[in-house]
């Protein structure tokens, strides 16, 4: 643990992804407290106000209004709880799924490898946004659908890389030690492969967090994602789409956010990514 935030501490992108990372969690679990207005209160007596350091801005809405007249800054923090939830939820759905095929078709290989891996061929052949669109078009939309889609569509790549480091484990000499000693496959999977490439599905988690963040925003955005009243980045940018001209704020801040969290994100992924791969560890 201490070697870890030494390491932690010695990369300046590490700690900066983490401190970001840390930050938008924190933002996200105490939203209720911390955002000063109620995100979804409509006011006309002040819509379209610009930032507080602005002529015509208010100290009450810092980041201004929208063309609604809701504050901004309360949406952007409650907007937060959204991204990070379905950038999680729909991590741990593509990686449980991908790590369920992709140790399938590593550990049994034949048919059910043969399978895996033509089923991600198929996926990997349509763009997966244009997939996600897809899908999302016929069905409702909505948080629990978005989750559902993003995670079903993103299996892929996590399919993919235990399938190649299970090929290459399970011809190691303590797996067939495990073999010789009578060890059931499910045994052997369970104790002896899966907590070898779990580092490596961390990483690609944390990673994909940040590009899930993306995907949601991009659906929202387009309509078929979360849905008013509930506040979401890509639907605060779709709001302000139309006012760029005039009130630039309205896409600017939100756009600021979703920037900065896959910045912080992706940090700490790379980070992860140096410090769980085995040929660093003397480097480090």
């Amino acid at each position: 643990m201490k070697k870890n935030v030494y390491l932690l501490l010695r990369s300046k992108t590490g700690t900066l992804g983490f401190l970001i990372t840390v930050s938008i969690i924190a933002v996200a679990l105490l939203a209720p407290y911390i955002a000063p207005n109620d995100p979804n209160k409509i006011n006309a007596s002040h819509l379209l106000k610009p930032p507080a350091w602005e002529e015509g801005g208010s100290s009450r809405f810092f980041l201004g209004t929208d063309n609604l007249g809701r504050d901004l800054f309360s949406r952007i923090i409650f907007g937060s709880r959204v991204s990070l939830l379905v950038g999680f939820f729909s991590v741990v759905v593509a990686g449980f799924i991908g790590c369920v095929l992709g140790l399938a078709a590593g550990f049994f290989g034949g048919i059910a490898d043969s399978v895996v891996m033509r089923l991600s061929d198929a996926f990997l052949s349509i763009p997966r946004v244009l997939l996600s669109l897809v899908v999302l078009s016929v069905l409702s939309p909505g948080v629990l659908t978005l989750i559902f889609v993003i995670g079903v569509t993103n299996w892929v790549v996590y399919a993919r890389l235990i399938r190649s480091e299970v090929l290459v484990i399970k011809q190691l000499d303590y797996i067939k030690a495990a073999r010789i000693t009578g060890c059931s496959g499910r045994r052997i999977i369970f104790r002896h492969i899966l907590p070898n490439v779990f580092s490596s599905v961390i990483v690609v988690s944390t990673l994909s967090v940040a590009q899930t963040i993306i995907l949601e925003a991009s659906m929202s955005f387009l309509g078929l994602g979360i849905q008013p009243p509930t506040v979401s980045w890509g639907g605060i940018l779709a709001d302000g789409r139309n006012y760029l001209a005039s009130n630039w704020w309205i896409a600017t801040f939100p756009g600021i956010a979703i920037t900065v969290s896959v910045i912080g994100i992706m940090f700490l992924g790379n980070w992860l990514r140096d410090v769980l791969d085995p040929k660093n560890q003397g480097i480090l």
